[in-house]
């Protein structure tokens, strides 16, 4: 009898699925590197797998953050470049709704400055991609680990859609030709005590510096940014835990504040 060899599993398809089971049980999985080793394009890959599992009709893509951006993140995470992650529209909770936290594994939270796009993004030259904005917004992100301990090298956050969980817009709406990122200044509370603070200028030197760095990836992996679409920029200083329950107020100079409560219930393994 001939004996056919089973269909080989592709490391890209053994990442993803570790990483859903983990967002599925909300009990954190071991890294991916073991997989995929250094490729960052293969990490890329796992990360469209998993986003084509989660996207529908009804939960489209609505953007991409940019990830690592800050030196002080960076440290905290012992990575040296930023990366970027796609965004879907079950990520956005109003300011008014409570971030599901029961639904997290050992979320974190940053504030940031957000570009909303106006037209698609077709010349990722610096002046071109300004030009494709229709305003800046401030906001908070809830990124969120699949991985044990946060033990991350860059190829493990990528794969993981950039540790993205949810994310919170405020109300201001400026035009980006009325407002210079690499100005601002943040300090972001939680239940009124300061926890972080930062500067457009310790995101990737300017806010616009890490619009235009995912404006040329995107669009290298051949999914360029379109308008319409939110570009979190990355945080502008220290990401801190966000505990249940947990009241968070950004204030970004010029842009105004947002704010977001996270309820009071904790995943399994908080």
């Amino acid at each position: 009898m001939i004996r056919h060899p089973s269909p080989t599993v592709s490391p890209q398809l053994e990442a993803s699925a570790r990483l859903r089971d983990a967002t599925l049980t909300t009990v954190p999985c071991a890294p991916v590197r073991d997989l995929l080793g250094t490729d960052l394009d293969a990490a890329y890959a796992t990360q469209e797998l998993i986003i084509r599992s989660l996207e529908s009709a009804e939960n489209p893509r609505v953007g991409r953050k940019v990830g690592l951006t800050a030196p002080a993140v960076q440290r905290q995470l012992g990575v040296d470049q930023p990366d970027f992650g796609v965004l879907l529209a079950d990520m956005e909770i109003a300011e008014d709704a409570l971030i599901p936290h029961e639904t997290l594994l050992q979320p974190r939270i940053e504030a940031e400055i957000a570009f909303v796009m106006a037209r698609d993004v077709t010349d990722t030259d610096r002046a071109s991609v300004m030009a494709s904005v229709s305003y800046v917004v401030p906001a908070l992100e809830i990124v969120d680990s699949r991985v044990a301990a946060w033990d991350i090298s860059i190829v493990d956050t990528v794969a993981d859609n950039a540790s993205s969980a949810y994310y919170v817009l405020g109300a201001a709406r400026l035009p980006l030709a009325d407002y210079s990122p690499i100005d601002a200044t943040m300090s972001m509370s939680i239940d009124g005590e300061v926890v972080s603070t930062g500067s457009g200028a310790a995101c990737l030197g300017d806010p616009v510096n890490a619009l235009v760095w995912v404006a040329e990836t995107a669009a290298r992996l051949g999914r360029p940014l379109r308008a319409g679409e939110i570009v979190l920029s990355g945080a502008l200083g220290p990401m801190v835990p966000l505990l249940p329950g947990a009241t968070v107020e950004a204030t970004i100079s010029g842009l105004g504040s947002v704010s977001a409560t996270a309820s009071a219930s904790a995943s399994a393994s908080a």
